[in-house]
């Protein structure tokens, strides 16, 4: 058995995207991706080499099967996906603007009892931990399955589990408050309420990546140096913002770095998680703790390749490059890059 030099866990379900423009709920056609964060993450560092594993719960349905193969046709170690057996696998309706930017719907195939992505077994998880940890050095995860009762005794109990056994955990916040609230909201976000719920997961990761609305959300402050300082272990942070400037802190040394300015983009969908996957491939080289800021910089501009890369096609998952894509793509944009 490959033993996992990361753990990615959490949610993995089916993007169902829209005609350019459209409603995917009623518009035709729709292109059903495999997606959710942490399966994004998972399929990318597989396919970038890494030893990966993904944690999480799957349905026992025609979308649950399909995702466990893709898994096993990736490398993706699955000794800790669930598949729960009356529950389906969720699919989320995303919307995409005329310029391939995305939003997100609400839900389909819910019967009333929820999605399998929201039921993570502790009881399989504690059995499993052993076979799945052993060598581990990151765990990846995000605030999704927090949104879930029914998921959050077992993804804080891992959390524990890991930082008892001296893994790091990296955060992306992925704030979707779709997952949250039971209706739509016009205020995309987070309640009082919902911070609090999150913020002490915020004390105890090593790295945070998070969009720069998030920052100023959760921090009222996109900066980086800013954000590290208000937290009690100090993490890196790495602030995204679209097509514009990242800003990052890595240890102690911090920076800015322009995008890849692509001449087309086709679906911006798991761009960030494409950038998280290639944040953790090259830190998985390095000791952060004695990390130089020409090495910081090499790590950014690889994760914006990252992202950057998975825009030219469609979906989070099949479009994920290879790491002579991400070269190749560097080598031709060193223009777009500062």
């Amino acid at each position: 058995m490959t033993r996992a030099n990361v753990i990615s866990l959490g949610e993995a379900l089916i993007d169902r995207m829209g005609p350019l423009g459209g409603d995917p709920a009623v518009d035709k056609p729709v292109t059903d991706c495999y997606g959710g964060a942490p399966a994004n993450v998972a399929c990318a560092l597989s396919r970038l080499g890494v030893n990966v594993s993904f944690l999480g719960s799957i349905g026992n349905d025609y979308f649950g099967d399909q995702f466990k193969n893709l898994f096993t046709k990736r490398g993706v170690n699955v000794i800790g996906l669930h598949q729960a057996k009356s529950l389906p696998t969720r699919v989320v309706l995303v919307r995409r603007d005329l310029l391939g930017e995305r939003t997100f719907g609400g839900f389909i195939g819910d019967k009333g009892f929820g999605f399998a992505d929201q039921f993570i077994s502790l009881e399989k998880t504690i059995k499993q931990w052993p076979l799945i940890s052993n060598q581990t050095q990151w765990l990846i995860i995000g605030t999704i399955p927090m949104a879930s009762e029914n998921a959050l005794e077992a993804f804080l109990w891992i959390i524990d589990k890991a930082l008892n056994d001296g893994i790091k955990i990296a955060l992306d916040l992925n704030w979707r408050p779709t997952f949250w609230r039971s209706e739509m909201s016009k205020n995309p976000g987070p309640s009082i309420e919902e911070v609090n719920i999150i913020k002490p997961l915020l004390n105890k990761v090593s790295l945070i990546k998070l969009a720069k609305e998030e920052a100023q959300w959760f921090f009222n402050s996109f900066n980086p140096i800013e954000i590290s300082s208000m937290l009690p272990k100090k993490p890196s942070i790495v602030v995204t913002d679209g097509a514009n400037a990242v800003h990052w802190l890595l240890n102690k040394n911090n920076g800015s770095t322009n995008p890849i300015k692509l001449s087309s983009i086709v679906d911006t969908t798991g761009a960030g998680d494409a950038f998280t996957a290639g944040l953790i491939y090259k830190i998985l080289s390095v000791n952060l703790d004695k990390i130089s800021c020409n090495q910081c910089e090499d790590i950014i501009k690889f994760a914006i390749g990252c992202g950057a890369f998975v825009c030219q096609g469609i979906g989070a998952i099949e479009s994920q490059p290879y790491l002579e894509d991400v070269n190749k793509l560097l080598s031709t944009h060193k223009g777009g890059i500062s």
